[in-house]
């Protein structure tokens, strides 16, 4: 038997990860309907993202995020840690105004809900990880824009732009 390492691993876990949650999403839905399971995901997910932005913060050595430097530094290094080869559809730019702009080409959560034909009422709990993120480890942004359902089913693409603020 051969052991799986590095890369491999990671891509492994990520897929298993995603897998869990593509699943149990969708028995949710079966149990108790999809206004319910997208409210129970999208706090679920949010939670979640809390205790792992703090994980991922102590795991790099980030005590504290001081300002957008930091705060890039820290993000670049997250990303790489939680997205997946098969995730990189995306891409995230900094600009001078403490401001990132993250876009999606591919989604494999509209793929995956699409197959099951509920992309049309299913509410994203991706970006509930990231602000999860930035809530656990208190820092503070707005989001733009404010999106209720699934950009990728309503506008054939999906994106977001957060602005932070650093208190001296």
């Amino acid at each position: 038997m051969r052991t799986v390492e590095g890369n491999e691993l990671k891509e492994l876990l990520i897929k298993n990860w995603m897998t869990h949650d593509a699943m149990w999403l969708y028995h949710s839905v079966q149990q108790i309907g999809i206004e319910k399971a997208n409210v129970v995901n999208k706090a679920a997910v949010r939670s979640m993202g809390a205790i792992e932005g703090k994980r991922i913060a102590k795991a790099l050595g980030v005590e504290r995020i001081k300002d957008f430097g930091q705060f890039r530094e820290f993000f670049s290094a997250a990303m790489e840690i939680v997205l997946g080869d098969f995730m990189k559809t995306s891409s995230f730019s900094y600009h001078e105004d403490n401001r990132v702009h993250a876009e999606w080409e591919r989604c494999f959560a509209y793929e995956g809900l699409k197959r099951y034909d509920m992309i049309d009422r299913y509410k994203c709990g991706i970006f509930d990880r990231l602000e999860g993120w930035f809530d656990g480890l208190g820092i503070l942004y707005t989001a733009s824009p404010i999106v209720d359902g699934c950009m990728m089913y309503t506008e054939g693409r999906c994106y977001r732009d957060y602005t932070f603020e650093f208190p001296h």
